[in-house]
């Protein structure tokens, strides 16, 4: 996540402000947006219509999308992506500096950061990049096809509240949230498109009657945009039984399986960001600085030495020690938290709080947390009026001041993040009410 330069024009797009040039007037603007969002959600959660909940949804969206990408960089990988698979090339198996893509580099691949890794983007989400790279002006037509999958988000969530018996306005603490705008319309993340269809499966499963064959469409295309939904999925088919199941992995594995095929197995990209990937991880972070103060790697490795010794195999245990390290443990330790969660989802509970905590657990489990992962969250957290989680959207714009102004990350900043959440999530629930 590199800092960008301004981003020029593109087309009809003219840049009103770059939100990475002057950090303080930036949060200046996101402390007095977040502050008049928590009034007006408050006040208005029970006098709102689901007409004007949507209409105030699409003008914030009209005002950020204007905005230059310049937080966060994705979009331009997504562009570029667009551009490779409608080249007729395979983005999971070249990386944006192979020899074989020279002839579609640009500017556009001159500002993009990771040039070395292959794609991470499921196949819906390509499909989307393929869409606007045939649209003019790919970046702000991304961004566009992503505000209007954002909104049919915002107008399923309203529809699932008035489902729950719950007041529509339930809905405004994600529409009108001032992080999933700007994470959205201003910098386009295809995140928006995995949470509308998420929002969508689970509104089938609590229809009357299931839908089970439709939330499994919903589900699958919520993996086919981002993996996220993926972890859910036993959870789901647990609450709807197996035709779900035969739907959703039915899909997920007819789009996956060529690209398995093609690429030899798991996509190279994604290897890469599960091994090398890391920021802001709420649990990650402490963890494995908390393994190299305790010596952790160094009683394993003489543990190595111990086995090495005993079975007389030096060459077989000699290849374990690149892999004993603080970092790696700590992803491991966090990957068997991950399996606990993922099992406890499966006792009986209702759909949209299961996997509002499923989901909050995978984010605290995650090594990387970037501002827009929240968005996984969000649309349970305003069902539930969670407090920590609606408060932790107001904290995670500050994970952009390592970026913005050179300063480290821990422990300051991510304190800054993640104590006030840790303390509120004591004192809040996943419950409908």
């Amino acid at each position: 996540m590199a800092t960008l330069p301004l981003v020029a024009t593109h087309g009809a797009l003219v840049a009103i402000y770059d939100l990475a040039r002057s950090p303080v007037f930036t949060y200046l603007f996101l402390g007095l947006a977040f502050a008049s969002f928590f009034w007006a959600a408050k006040r208005l959660e029970r006098a709102i219509t689901a007409t004007a909940i949507l209409v105030v949804a699409t003008l914030l969206r009209l005002v950020l999308l204007p905005l230059p990408p310049t937080l966060s960089d994705d979009v331009l990988r997504y562009v570029w992506d667009g551009r490779v698979v409608t080249a007729g090339f395979n983005p999971y198996l070249l990386p944006p500096e192979a020899p074989e893509l020279t002839a579609l580099r640009d500017e556009l691949w001159q500002r993009m950061p990771h040039r070395e890794v292959p794609t991470v983007y499921p196949p819906l989400a390509q499909a989307l990049f393929s869409v606007a790279s045939w649209l003019p002006h790919p970046l702000i037509s991304i961004k566009i096809l992503l505000c209007f999958v954002d909104l049919i988000g915002c107008w399923l969530l309203v529809r699932l509240a008035v489902r729950l018996d719950l007041p529509a306005g339930r809905a405004v603490w994600y529409a009108w949230n001032p992080l999933v705008t700007m994470e959205v319309a201003g910098m386009g993340h295809v995140d928006a498109l995995g949470v509308a269809a998420t929002v969508a499966a689970v509104g089938f499963l609590v229809a009357s009657p299931r839908r089970p064959l439709a939330a499994g469409a919903a589900a699958a295309a919520g993996a086919l945009a981002k993996l996220v939904p993926l972890v859910a999925l036993p959870m789901w088919t647990r609450q709807s039984g197996g035709r779900f199941l035969a739907a959703a992995a039915g899909i997920v594995l007819a789009a996956t399986l060529p690209v398995a095929v093609a690429g030899g197995g798991i996509p190279p990209g994604l290897v890469t960001y599960g091994i090398s990937w890391e920021f802001n991880g709420p649990l990650y972070e402490p963890l494995w600085r908390l393994l190299e103060v305790l010596e952790v790697p160094a009683l394993l490795k003489a543990q190595l030495e111990v086995l090495k010794g005993l079975t007389g195999h030096h060459e077989l245990w000699n290849r374990c020690y690149p892999w004993v390290y603080p970092q790696l443990l700590a992803k491991g330790l966090l990957g068997g938290l991950l399996l606990g969660f993922i099992l406890a989802s499966l006792r009986r509970q209702h759909p949209a709080t299961g996997s509002g905590r499923l989901l909050g657990g995978v984010l605290l489990c995650s090594a990387t947390l970037y501002p827009w992962y929240s968005l996984w969250v969000l649309p349970w957290a305003a069902l539930c009026r969670h407090r920590a989680w609606l408060t932790l959207s107001a904290l995670l714009p500050l994970a952009y001041l390592p970026q913005l102004c050179g300063w480290p990350l821990f422990p300051w900043i991510y304190l800054g993040i993640w104590a006030p959440f840790f303390i509120l999530l004591r004192s809040s629930s996943w419950s409908i009410d």
